[in-house]
């Protein structure tokens, strides 16, 4: 058990609520269905946490095959401000590269094994439930892995949102339900959006270090600022317009309109990049909407409060419109 902790702690276990929230977004949908099953959808959601978890150990192992674990240390200490502390673990010396990759490994086998129990039990939709693991699998092992390495093409935003969004959350609701959903497809679109936003938003704050070392985020490719603020706007804002057109248009409920509700986090959010990007060394100021932000103290004395302040908004901006969408997915049925 404590090896395990250890594991998950490495996996930066901070990051869950990316998949988690979706995931159970797509459970209180199919919680309206006839063929719900609770257990099947409880199962997915747990297998959905250890693929995440794995592929975020993958991303750590492939990112040190790459580079030595320390670059951005030395490239802080060169006077360009980076996200430092990437790969502790490893550069403290308490893991070695070989044990990150036996972990990672367990840690997706453990979701692969949950994802071949629920095939047992939903068989007869095999075909459906084999493409979206399938491809769920190549856009994690290719995210940082070779040949592919998407997150090192400028197409790493891109992946996650379509990862986190229209994937995982129909796998979970063909899992608990048996069946794929065209309101919650659209629903995801925004979802997967917003998850993306926390991948853009730390591809800017680590643009210098990343070009540095020639990972080509799509930060990197843009390689302008105007054009990476106005790519923050869309990331920040298409998820809201896109539910304003679904409610215009009738194809979803006005209650959708509450989960606009972030929205001031989104526009906090997308100032501060504005103004890292005119001054990297200005530190945003915390305020009482930002939490959670757990370990907030062990984070400023790692000298990272500058990035994680951006990182948690994000994150939590995620957070709360998944709980929105979820409370209309159980109890409103539309």
């Amino acid at each position: 058990m404590k090896t395990f902790l250890i594991w998950f702690k490495n996996a930066r276990y901070a990051a869950i609520p990316q998949s988690l929230l979706p995931a159970l977004v797509a459970l209180c949908f199919a919680s309206q269905t006839p063929g719900f099953s609770l257990i099947l959808g409880v199962v997915s959601v747990i297998g959905v946490v250890f693929a995440h978890l794995g592929s975020n150990l993958l991303d750590d192992y492939f990112d040190a095959k790459m580079n030595d674990s320390s670059y951005k240390d030395r490239l802080a200490s060169k006077g360009i401000r980076a996200r430092i502390a990437k790969c502790s673990y490893l550069t403290d010396g308490s893991a070695t590269i070989k044990q990150l990759f036996i972990a990672a490994t367990l840690f997706c086998l453990t979701a692969l094994a949950l994802g071949t129990i629920i095939l047992i039990f939903r068989f007869d939709q095999w075909n459906q439930f084999l493409w979206i693991v399938l491809t769920t699998i190549i856009i994690g092992v290719f995210y940082s892995g070779w040949p592919i390495r998407l997150s090192y093409h400028g197409l790493g935003e891109f992946s996650i949102a379509v990862l986190f969004g229209p994937l995982l959350m129909q796998g979970v609701f063909l899992s608990a339900s048996g069946t794929i959903s065209i309101p919650l497809f659209f629903i995801s679109i925004p979802i997967g959006i917003l998850v993306g936003n926390i991948v853009y938003t730390h591809a800017i704050l680590d643009y210098e270090p990343d070009k540095m070392i020639h990972k080509k985020t799509f930060a990197v490719v843009l390689n302008h600022k105007k054009l990476n603020s106005f790519f923050s706007f869309l990331f920040n804002f298409s998820p809201y317009i896109i539910v304003l057109l679904g409610v215009i248009f009738n194809i979803l409920h006005p209650i959708y309109l509450l989960t606009l509700i972030p929205l001031p986090l989104s526009f906090w959010l997308f100032k501060s990049i504005l103004s890292f990007q005119k001054n990297p060394n200005l530190d945003p100021i915390k305020k009482w909407f930002h939490v959670p932000m757990e370990q907030w103290k062990e984070v400023n004395a790692a000298g990272i409060g500058w990035f994680m302040l951006r990182w948690y908004t994000a994150r939590n901006i995620i957070i709360l419109f998944c709980l929105i969408s979820a409370f209309i997915g159980l109890f409103f049925n539309i």
